[in-house]
């Protein structure tokens, strides 16, 4: 059996991995989980899966777990702390780590298992956005498979050419990345003002965690995805095409040079993208059920909207940009989402605070991780200042 690390378990695509791993008995082994602070249901996992370690971010979570689980599940050994996820990603027993972190947090423990020379499952595309010269150097230093969990990154890997092919990249004309629209995909962008954090959670196709629902309502989420296609596959920004496609059947496409377009196809589930990178090159059980073409009715293809989603564009020109643009997107979005969903920013302030972020960002790009980290610092404290400036103005 593979041994699996998961970063992020309590979470969709953590809690996702572990109902695939359920389905294919005999398969996988899990012998480490990290979550921030969830414990009731940490505790659940580890006394279904009894692995080896359990890791929390908030060492008062970490308590907590270890003083709920000395009866029930004496064997995990529990850790907590800030770096306690990196101990789950280099975990000896793990073949390969599910990097299920949600933003920049999953930066660090995502790295330690690409230096560590694990399979990486990668579902935390902010890796890439933030340092994508620098995380692709250790994916190649330590001859690391690299697996996008994603559902568009899933489904152009899935149908690009077979790895090492030669010539491979030449025979690619663009890489079609589809994208429903999200809640607001019909609404007037001046009906945007009053919109709540929940109408904004509301995805009309996928079940996700509230950050990247509104990262979907913006589509900054599809933004970051073109710079992730970038990294992932070795192309420019301009051959990466958004396709609006609300049905969410077609999860993305890839048009070659002699005009073939493939396409992945199938229900609007992550488990699909999960089972595939779990057992690659082989299939396994998912829990998805058919597509059933007779029922699906018409497909629909629409070029998207930068007046209705200024993020999209910003992610572009970020992409364009070069330099530690992309790492202050990144942060000021973040920054941006949670003032948001706290109340604290209406919701077309969003891209208006990525916007005066991006105004400092310079061309050089940071050379080290802990450049990295610095600029995403000072990035977040501009963010707030952003913020704050907009809060109070007037209505």
């Amino acid at each position: 059996m593979q041994g699996i690390a998961i970063l992020g378990s309590t979470g969709t695509i953590g809690v996702n991995t572990l109902d695939v791993v359920s389905r294919n008995p005999g398969q996988f082994r899990v012998v480490a989980l990290s979550a921030r602070s969830n414990v009731a249901r940490m505790a659940e996992q580890c006394e279904v899966w009894r692995p080896a370690l359990a890791a929390m971010a908030d060492p008062n979570a970490a308590e907590r777990l270890a003083a709920q689980l000395r009866l029930s599940a004496p064997e995990v050994q529990v850790i907590g702390g800030p770096d306690a996820a990196e101990s789950v990603a280099c975990h000896p027993a793990a073949a390969q780590v599910m990097a299920g972190i949600v933003g920049a947090a999953g930066l660090l423990p995502t790295l330690a298992a690409a230096r560590a020379g694990k399979r990486v499952l990668l579902a935390n595309k902010e890796a890439l956005v933030m340092s994508g010269a620098l995380f692709m150097q250790a994916v190649h230093a330590h001859d690391v498979e690299l697996l996008p969990i994603d559902s568009e990154h899933n489904a152009i890997f899935q149908c690009m050419p077979p790895p090492g092919t030669d010539r491979a990249l030449a025979q690619i004309r663009k890489v079609l990345l589809t994208g429903s629209g999200g809640p607001f995909r019909t609404r007037a962008p001046d009906s945007l003002h009053g919109v709540t954090p929940d109408e904004a959670c509301a995805h009309p196709n996928w079940v996700m965690g509230r950050k990247i629902s509104v990262d979907s309502a913006t589509m900054m989420n599809k933004g970051l995805e073109v710079i992730e296609a970038c990294w992932l596959f070795g192309i420019g920004v301009d051959e990466v095409q958004v396709v609006v496609h609300p049905q969410s059947v077609i999860h993305s496409m890839v048009e070659y040079v002699d005009g073939s377009v493939l396409a992945e196809l199938g229900h609007p589930d992550m488990r699909t993208p999960i089972a595939h990178a779990l057992a690659w090159p082989e299939r396994a059980e998912s829990g998805v059920g058919s597509l059933d073409f007779f029922s699906l009715g018409q497909l629909q293809f629409e070029a998207p909207d930068f007046a209705r989603f200024p993020c999209l564009r910003l992610c572009i020109e970020a992409a364009r940009a070069g330099g530690d643009a992309s790492t202050i997107l990144n942060a000021a979005n973040e920054v941006a989402v949670e003032s948001f969903l706290n109340g604290n920013l209406r919701f077309p302030h969003i891209a208006r605070v990525v916007e005066q972020g991006l105004e400092a960002a310079c061309t050089t790009a940071p050379s080290t991780i802990e450049a990295v980290l610095a600029v995403d610092a000072l990035a977040r404290e501009r963010a707030r200042e952003h913020v704050g400036a907009l809060a109070r103005a007037p209505a």
